[in-house]
């Protein structure tokens, strides 16, 4: 990792993992998480995942965008973030965190500002992420990625056919994703000091799950550094869904004694919205990536600072929240 650990991120990070374990010490002694006594929030964000784009060219049917969903935050109206709002959140993260990863739910290769955002990131000691479907990607983009410091890439790409690969990534190409593939080695080769790893995500699906084992073996041949296999978050999945995995072990849903689908239960207590957020095209400051409706919004960057806003009141109450999985987002989550 080649986050550059200062004095001031060391100590907000031991802030961070102090208050974590203070926090679930006192949650499983007392049955409640303690957010309003001496351990709460300390700390500001150790990663922050900000929205190059909202916007998106294919039409995935489990993803919000591509399924054209309602998005409820009224001010949510700026397609791009805007390299003005990105300067403020980086002057304003640079001394405390550690991480930032440029994505959330729309195609982050469509802001034209995204390899100078990452290069000011880079320049400031902090680690990047991005996450792409890669349709976007050109030769000349995947040079100006690497050059710009990069850490890391994820490629989604969910089959080794067009037809496997097209069952999900509808109005995608599989060669176009591959191509982007040869192109980011090409230029890790040219450019030496860079340390990108390339990543090759792919959905667990039923669409795709004959050819799991020969992704294994191919994906380093593909130009990858990487392989991961993840699985798949399902709308109207109660009476099953066509995507599905044919093995219950490789999807986040079980079959109860009732004959539907069930979420598979998970362990209380959220690190990720304990240390860090994410902030939208608009400046909005969510808890994290589960919240695609923008509903738990803690605020705005333009009328508070990220940190003030990170452990504001409101923020409080929602951490408080997610340890009983209470909201609805929280129930969605598969971290």
């Amino acid at each position: 990792m080649s986050v550059a650990l200062t004095r001031s991120r060391l100590s907000n990070a031991f802030r961070c993992y102090v208050g974590y374990a203070l926090n679930r010490f006192g949650s499983a002694l007392f049955r409640s998480p303690i957010s309003h006594s001496p351990f709460a929030i300390r700390h500001s964000p150790l990663f922050v995942s900000v929205e190059p784009a909202n916007i998106c060219q294919l039409k995935c049917p489990e993803c919000p965008v591509g399924r054209h969903d309602v998005i409820t935050s009224s001010r949510h109206n700026e397609k791009f973030l805007s390299f003005s709002l990105w300067s403020r959140i980086l002057s304003e993260i640079r001394g405390t965190a550690l991480v930032v990863q440029f994505y959330f739910q729309g195609e982050p290769l469509l802001n034209k500002n995204l390899p100078q955002m990452i290069k000011e990131a880079h320049e400031a000691g902090l680690y990047t992420i991005v996450s792409t479907n890669a349709q976007a990607m050109t030769e000349e983009l995947a040079e100006a990625l690497v050059q710009a410091g990069l850490d890391r890439i994820i490629v989604s790409m969910d089959g080794l056919t067009e037809a496997s690969y097209g069952a999900y990534r509808i109005g995608g190409s599989l060669e176009k994703s591959k191509q982007a593939l040869r192109w980011l080695r090409e230029a890790k080769i040219k450019n030496q000091k860079s340390k990108i790893c390339i990543e090759l995500q792919a959905l667990r699906l039923r669409s795709n799950e004959h050819e799991w084992g020969e992704m294994k073996k191919q994906y380093k041949a593909l130009g990858a550094d990487k392989l991961t296999l993840k699985t798949a978050q399902l709308y109207d999945y109660a009476d099953g869904h066509p995507l599905m995995p044919s093995d219950p072990k490789y999807s986040r849903y079980i079959k109860g004694k009732d004959g539907k689908y069930h979420r598979r239960k998970l362990s209380k207590g959220c690190f990720r919205v304990w240390s860090g957020c994410v902030i939208i095209t608009t400046g909005e400051v969510l808890p994290c990536c589960y919240d695609k409706g923008h509903a738990f919004s803690y605020g705005n960057i333009m009328e508070a600072s990220i940190k003030d806003l990170f452990r504001s009141e409101k923020a409080q109450a929602f951490r408080k929240a997610a340890y009983q999985q209470t909201p609805n987002i929280c129930q969605e989550c598969y971290k």
